[in-house]
């Protein structure tokens, strides 16, 4: 389709514009960040007002797709998802899924014209999440930092009744710490091995990484969740990493210490989360972990020769018994009160 007239600039690369002195990837800072509150410049919580822009492939947006259904937000806040064509990748998220790849409630082709609508003179890469004002067509927030958080908070009058409460007051401060440690250890760490452009860089992000999923193995030792019997806005930001550490990340990351699989309360722990419908419905195990070039000849990547025959969900749901060690082994979520 044509593409005259539409306000989209080609997307910056991160190896160009996010990679400092040492050859270490420095992810670029959220631009939209203006918080949901009560003070007089905070944004505000409206029905129907927002609509949530994710991608498959993106954990930092896979996390406020999987709250937003938790919490029973769909009739609050309006969604839709991107993704890339051949023919227009170098200008980045393009809503793809939809006739004519317009957002029937945005009418826009590209994600980066709701962001070039709040600010014409903005240069750095139009990401996921992205919350997009429908009245106005313009990105009010992408702080994936803490986009799942006013989930939480500001909008609780329109969450489904006995919501679970992902961040209770009294953990908080907690959750906030535990947060802070996941985003440089696993969240960002595999990005940090994946754009490195120095041998040092990349140890330094495998070492973190791998030293945090060890800490992380010892805690589900004893606890079912991070924080115990119930599941919090930290596990979902543990998720949706490790769900596509070894179905897409390996790829890029080069010899592995060792799978997600091959931790034992990882695993498991991975499982049950994924028993949970929300995480279900939007993990797309099959578009993710989907071979990006196919190459032909004698030897063709894992992910090529393999694609048709995992069963991502069969393998996801294989049995694990960690409500033993739960005192309410039948409930995961600490509900509303």
């Amino acid at each position: 389709m044509s593409n005259e007239g539409i306000n989209k600039k080609l997307r910056p690369k991160e190896i160009e514009n996010e990679i400092d002195e040492r050859g270490a990837f420095v992810r670029q800072k959220n631009h939209f960040v203006t918080p949901f509150g009560e003070g007089e410049k905070d944004l505000k919580a409206q029905k129907g007002r927002y609509r949530l822009i994710w991608a498959k492939g993106c954990h930092w947006s896979n996390r406020a797709s999987i709250v937003r259904e938790l919490l029973g937000l769909e009739e609050a806040i309006g969604i839709n998802l991107v993704g890339h064509s051949k023919e227009n990748a170098a200008y980045g998220w393009e809503f793809v899924y939809n006739e004519d790849r317009m957002d029937p409630v945005l009418q826009i082709q590209f994600l980066s014209e709701a962001y070039y609508n709040a600010d014409p003179d903005y240069t750095g890469r139009c990401t996921v999440p992205a919350l997009v004002d429908v009245t106005t067509k313009k990105v009010v927030n992408n702080d994936y930092h803490r986009l799942t958080n006013y989930l939480e908070t500001a909008f609780r009058p329109f969450q489904k009744e006995n919501a679970p409460d992902l961040y209770p007051v009294e953990l908080r401060e907690e959750i906030d710490a535990f947060n802070d440690w996941l985003f440089p250890n696993v969240n960002n760490a595999t990005y940090r091995m994946m754009f490195a452009q120095s041998l040092i860089a990349y140890e330094e992000a495998f070492e973190d990484f791998y030293h945090a999923l060890d800490t992380i193995e010892e805690r589900l030792s004893n606890n079912r969740f991070l924080f115990g019997d119930y599941v919090t806005d930290s596990d979902i930001r543990l998720f949706v990493t490790l769900a596509r550490f070894d179905t897409h990340y390996y790829r890029n990351i080069g010899p592995i210490k060792q799978r997600v699989q091959d931790y034992k309360n990882i695993w498991d722990y991975c499982k049950d989360l994924y028993e949970i419908e929300a995480f279900k419905n939007n993990t797309y195990f099959k578009s993710f972990s989907k071979p990006i070039d196919i190459r032909e000849g004698i030897f063709q990547p894992y992910a090529t020769r393999f694609y048709d025959q995992i069963d991502y969900d069969k393998l996801w749901s294989t049995p694990q018994s960690r409500k033993i060690l739960s005192k309410t082994p039948d409930e995961k979520f600490l509900r509303q009160k």
